[in-house]
């Protein structure tokens, strides 16, 4: 690491956050939490993204939207906002609200690593689930990102089917929502996610690497939600748009990936 080492003291986790060079990558900076790496913000190239699971999330929007569209996006989970700086280059009139619960953090990362001169984005200190109830009542969404589920490890509430009937709600009736969900052999955390998800949701798919669905290794899966059915040649097109190898499991399919 060639550059100063930044940190700061996070009250509600009780870790610090260290901000650092990856030397790999000339112009980008790692966000980690208690010595573990959280996310990848290359500053120079923010439309380039250095993590899979993120890049999934991010290809998956560039086929099923436009560009030119105005969309008005929700992160629930705002680690160094590494999507809202993407889509503030690629979908140039995206606004964006970030939501979480370390004001910390929040404050952090915008003083560290400022946000590209485009970006329109409010911040939000509040849980994810009660912002939607107050701050957020009423609002809708074109696009949710949820980066907060790490296992059964994950905070009870933001798990269960009422929530995701909260996300529901919030979304416009073209709205997707996009889940980050990590997990471990063999994958019981993903089986309930799932299931909560379609239990208010037309459609529910899940991306990732093959071997993910072999059960066998831990890793992370997107979870992909929407209102209305997604066709079978947007499908393909997400699939088809990686981070390779990829492989995206839907409707039977992915009911009897829930039935090992």
């Amino acid at each position: 690491m060639t550059g100063a080492i930044q940190k700061r003291w996070l009250g509600f986790v009780q870790e610090h956050a260290t901000i650092y060079d990856d030397d790999l990558v000339p112009g980008a900076k790692i966000l980690a939490i208690g010595g573990a790496e959280q996310s990848h913000v290359n500053l120079a190239h923010p439309e380039e993204i250095f993590y899979e699971y993120l890049a999934r999330i991010a290809n998956h929007l560039r086929v099923l939207r436009e560009p030119s569209e105005p969309l008005r996006m929700l992160h629930l989970g705002a680690g160094a906002l590494t999507l809202a700086r993407w889509a503030s280059v690629v979908f140039p009139t995206s606004t964006h609200v970030a939501v979480d619960i370390e004001r910390e953090l929040l404050d952090f990362v915008l003083t560290q690593l400022p946000l590209p001169v485009n970006c329109s984005l409010e911040t939000i200190v509040a849980d994810a689930r009660e912002v939607l109830a107050n701050q957020l009542d009423g609002q809708k969404f074109d696009v949710i990102i949820v980066d907060i589920f790490s296992g059964p490890e994950a905070p009870e509430h933001l798990t269960v089917p009422e929530y995701y009937s909260e996300l529901f709600a919030a979304l416009n009736d073209q709205g997707l929502l996009f889940i980050n969900i990590g997990d471990d052999p063999p994958l019981a955390f993903t089986d309930r996610q799932v299931a909560a998800a379609q239990q208010s949701f037309a459609f529910v798919m899940l991306s990732s690497s093959p071997e993910m669905f072999s059960r066998r290794y831990p890793g992370n899966s997107i979870l992909t939600a929407s209102k209305q059915r997604l066709d079978e040649s947007s499908i393909a097109q997400c699939q088809a748009a990686g981070p390779f190898p990829s492989e995206i499991k839907h409707s039977l399919g992915l009911d009897g990936f829930g039935k090992p």
